[in-house]
């Protein structure tokens, strides 16, 4: 067994674990994260892509609506290659009531959310797809984020300070002697080894996996819930800005432009297991009927691609067990030593990606505290590394970047605009990666083709430049095209199937994918 000494265990690899490793970090802790998977495989990568501005749950919840608020325009400034400044409107559609707009004022007003009333003229020709019955808009400071972009700009910022991340290895037990964290051994799911970690604090950091993680260490009935919420891309930017029915939270009330498509969302249903989240066909419908509302003629776009994903709600007992819909958005920190009788672990859930920050210091403030020391937070002013200060990502820097540099690189995704050397200098950097790990950091089949031409590409060079012999690399092509189907399959009608059909004839009818021989097997037809 390997083993491996630090002061802190980090637990989950979404952007609160890793935001919580950058803070320790930069305190100056010696800090390691574990995650059972890559990086923003659960519930970062799984979300709208909004970065709010408060003004979803000015009535709601307002407390979160004020920490959406001041969080906002701090990940807007630290990560500036992630976010891109759109802005957003709330629109009383005419099935909506007007009189909610008066409450969402006072909402704003008294959780100090920015709103400004406009003309609803203006609005649609801020907005020209916009309903044009729209009887109220208000204008909001929301943007949108590239998650994904987020967290390995917090990983780079991590590192940079010293901490260290294993991801693909689960961590399987919390050891406790005598009420006092001691280590943290945890299994390498690629390489088969187990890892012994010696630390005196664990921060469990799991999202809706975080009852799970509380009870390697003995501390059980840590009810987080998870509600799943499915989401769907629509194959261009039907907006330019963040839009919003003006309505109590509710199903298929947001539609946000995030890179080159617009995403609409989301459902909200208790599910038990986080690991199995149904995209059940019914709530598609119910997403595409949502969007005519805000968009007439919504169905008519092409859906590209379906997910979901799993918020990590705390039980609210002034809600029913089952309604996730009404469960607060505000995060929670569960103290394992008042509560569990254990030393030096501590949980947290809730949240929003928006407050990711805030809710790594905030944890960070309680075990600094515990442990009778007076490090400062730090993580509000400094930008991420490699990120252009004082300038927001824009849609089009991918064109402009191609400008420059297209007559020297290939383009292997037409859709993303990923060239030949981003996809090699990933592979060299991360050899064990796969294609779904890269995709995660290159956009790779994210586009309207979802993978049908650029994942045989990134096959091949995968090949080439020593990935692995030919089965391996099959299978990875194989893994990434069943995970691409899964987001494929609920939303099989007009130009999709079209699409679809002509992916099916690449991969079935040119390759015969599913019966591609291993390399014994064309080393013995020889």
């Amino acid at each position: 067994m390997k083993k491996l000494e630090t002061e802190v265990v980090v637990i989950g690899g979404g952007a609160t674990g890793v935001g919580v490793l950058r803070d320790l970090a930069m305190r100056g802790y010696r800090a390691i994260l574990v995650d059972r998977a890559d990086l923003g495989q659960g519930t970062t990568g799984r979300y709208h892509g909004l970065l709010h501005s408060g003004g979803r749950y000015v009535v709601s919840d307002p407390h979160s609506a004020t920490e959406c608020a001041e969080e906002n325009e701090i990940i807007a400034r630290i990560h500036p290659d992630a976010v891109e400044d759109t802005g957003g409107l709330f629109v009383v559609t005419p099935e909506d009531d007007p009189e909610f707009g008066d409450r969402f004022l006072r909402g704003a007003r008294d959780t100090g959310v920015w709103t400004e009333e406009i003309d609803p003229a203006k609005a649609l020709h801020r907005e020209p797809r916009l309903n044009p019955g729209i009887k109220r808009a208000f204008a909001v400071r929301d943007k949108t984020v590239d998650g994904w972009g987020l967290l390995w700009g917090a990983v780079r910022s991590a590192r940079r300070y010293g901490g260290r991340i294993l991801t693909y290895h689960a961590a399987e037990e919390i050891i406790v002697n005598n009420g006092q964290v001691e280590a943290v051994r945890a299994h390498g799911r690629k390489t088969g080894e187990d890892v012994l970690i010696e630390c005196n604090f664990v921060i469990n950091a799991g999202g809706p996996w975080t009852g799970r993680i509380a009870a390697l260490a003995g501390a059980h009935g840590v009810d987080v819930v998870p509600g799943r919420g499915i989401m769907i891309a629509m194959n261009h930017r039907l907006v330019n800005s963040v839009i919003n029915r003006c309505v109590y939270p509710t199903d298929g009330d947001i539609l946000v432009p995030v890179h080159t498509v617009s995403i609409i969302g989301t459902t909200d249903q208790k599910v038990d297991d986080p690991d199995h989240l149904e995209i059940p066909l019914a709530e598609v419908q119910q997403m595409l009927d949502a969007g005519e509302a805000l968009i007439p003629g919504f169905r008519n776009s092409r859906a590209v691609h379906a997910w979901a994903g799993a918020r990590p709600l705390v039980k609210d007992s002034r809600v029913d067990a089952s309604d996730t819909r009404h469960m607060s958005r505000g995060m929670s920190i569960i103290d394992h030593s008042s509560r569990d009788g254990i030393r030096g672990l501590l949980s947290i859930a809730g949240g929003k990606l928006t407050t990711y920050r805030l809710m790594a210091k905030n944890i960070v403030d309680v075990m600094v505290e515990q442990l009778g020391d007076t490090r400062p937070c730090i993580t509000e002013t400094e930008v991420m590394p490699g990120a252009p200060e004082g300038h927001n990502y824009q849609v089009t820097h991918r064109l402009e970047n191609r400008e420059q540099d297209r007559l020297d690189e290939q383009i292997i995704c037409e859709c993303e605009l990923m060239t030949r050397k981003m996809f090699t200098d990933i592979l060299e950097s991360q050899p064990n990666a796969t294609f779904d790990d890269l995709r995660r950091q290159l956009r790779l089949g994210m586009g309207p083709c979802q993978g049908g031409f650029c994942s045989v590409r990134a096959a091949g060079i995968s090949q080439e430049n020593g990935r692995g012999n030919s089965d391996e690399v099959t299978t990875l092509l194989k893994l990434f095209l069943k995970n691409r189907w899964i987001g494929l399959w609920p939303i099989l009608y007009g130009q999709q199937v079209r699409q679809t059909a002509l992916d099916y004839w690449i991969f079935q009818g040119t390759l015969d994918i599913d019966n591609a021989p291993t390399a014994a097997e064309m080393k013995d037809a020889k």
